[in-house]
């Protein structure tokens, strides 16, 4: 497995609309292996394709408290089939916006139906934190960040702490 590059907000990249997974194969399988070393390592509880540069609909989420074994579940062209009217707000971070976090209102059930690993199709409900994580990750399939979830004034704070940074950072190497 190769840990990757998560690419930071306000790259465009994380914008785009993922495409299909066509075909689950081995190079499939292997950016989902790399994606999860990735994530693990971040560290992470979730992780959509198109934030290491690659605009797949492929997702992998592991809510799993530390200490316990690992529960990783992997979501490949993965859709909703139903949101409760239920909502609930929770804290959301993301590894393309690191070391900001919001409050975000989201349902606390999903349930949705994708291919796993293997390619073989699934259905499942989720709940609460796992059903917070699993929605945050499909809205990166579709270009949307949790501070799109947020107040434009408070997005606009957190993506101008991030500009800077990379100014910072980008200024230190040279």
């Amino acid at each position: 497995m190769t840990k990757l590059s998560i690419i930071t907000a306000p790259d465009p990249r994380l914008k785009v609309v993922s495409e299909p997974v066509a075909q689950v194969d081995a190079g499939i399988q292997r950016l989902m292996d790399d994606m999860l070393e990735t994530m693990y390592a971040a560290p992470g509880i979730g992780l959509a394709a198109v934030q290491v540069g690659v605009p797949k609909r492929v997702v992998i989420v592991d809510t799993g408290e530390q200490g316990e074994q690992d529960k990783p579940l992997f979501l490949i062209n993965p859709e909703v089939l139903f949101t409760s009217d239920e909502t609930w707000i929770d804290e959301e971070g993301c590894l393309s916006l690191p070391d900001q976090y919001a409050d975000v209102r989201r349902p606390v059930v999903v349930k949705l139906k994708f291919l796993d690993y293997t390619g073989v199709p699934q259905e499942m409900e989720a709940r609460g934190l796992l059903a917070t994580c699993i929605q945050h990750e499909l809205d990166h399939l579709e270009g949307i960040l949790f501070v799109d979830h947020i107040s434009m004034l408070r997005r606009g704070i957190i993506l101008k702490k991030l500009r800077k940074i990379q100014r910072e950072s980008a200024a230190a190497e040279r």
